[in-house]
């Protein structure tokens, strides 16, 4: 699993967060805390959790407090029961303070989708489908939202519009149709890149077939609608679901034999889990 480390984005990110917070300064603790004490802490589960983020949460301590020693309990990707220790820590109690709600927000909000996408994985244990989250991400937290993903176990759609073609209704309404739109667009990118269509409708699918699609997307589309779909096109393309998916469908929609399930709740329906971080001053 890729390392968050390598998103120089993600530093931003923190340093946009803490700025939102600290702003001028920590009134409360600036005033309370005697500078360069020391202090222990750890950060607890108070629920059930699929575990991700803890890098981050590192960066940020360490953004305050370089000599702050984050010590993992657990891994991203670990299940934890309430009560358990997720790290320990050991540092100056100012930073640690003023870091702590900032570090629980990322923490929480992606061990929270993790957590959230692990349930829908284990729906569909040991079934021939991979799951997959959208673009339906908050805006600027999109490289962490999508890495929570892969770690509650399901995987990544396109990043961006950057790095996938996915021929989508509007794009067909204004080229005239999805042959129009499938060959121009092989046209004009390089033959290595996919070419995937959004089809509403069985004709549209077995137009999409027809000018050789990558894969097919059926939005939208009802059980049987899917069942005939997975038939016409044969494995000629992968077949992926998409639409108002939610967990009590997966599995009906996995037994249709279609190869990708495209969730946008996996993100978006998500609530952060419920953490806290216990300090004892030294």
């Amino acid at each position: 699993m890729m390392s968050l480390k390598h998103f120089a984005a993600i530093d931003k990110l923190i340093d946009l967060a803490l700025e939102e917070d600290i702003a001028a300064g920590d009134i409360t603790t600036d005033h309370l805390v005697i500078p360069d004490t020391e202090a222990a802490g750890l950060i607890v589960a108070k629920e059930p959790v699929v575990v991700a983020g803890l890098e981050i949460a590192r960066r940020i301590f360490q953004r305050l407090d370089p000599g702050v020693v984050c010590h993992d309990e657990a891994a991203d990707g670990d299940t934890l029961a309430r009560g358990q220790t997720i790290m320990t820590l050991k540092g100056r109690l100012g930073p640690l303070l003023v870091a702590e709600r900032t570090a629980l927000n990322f923490l929480q909000r992606l061990s929270g989708i993790a957590t959230h996408v692990r349930r829908h994985v284990d729906a569909v244990a040991g079934m021939p489908v991979r799951l997959l989250d959208t673009r339906k991400t908050t805006p600027g937290w999109r490289i962490l939202e999508k890495y929570a993903v892969r770690v509650g176990g399901a995987s990544n759609h396109r990043m961006g519009l950057y790095d996938g073609v996915l021929i989508k209704d509007n794009h067909i309404a204004a080229c005239g149709g999805i042959a129009a739109a499938v060959n121009k667009i092989k046209d004009k990118v390089s033959h290595l890149v996919k070419i995937e269509v959004e089809t509403s409708d069985l004709d549209q699918v077995r137009e999409a077939l027809a000018c050789g699609a990558d894969v097919i997307m059926l939005d939208n589309m009802s059980l049987e609608q899917i069942r005939t779909a997975v038939e016409l096109i044969q494995r000629r393309a992968l077949v992926e679901v998409s639409g108002n998916v939610t967990l009590e469908k997966l599995q009906d929609l996995a037994a249709t034999g279609v190869d990708l399930i495209s969730i946008g709740a996996l993100t978006h329906a998500a609530r952060s889990v419920d953490l806290s971080m216990r300090i004892e001053a030294k």
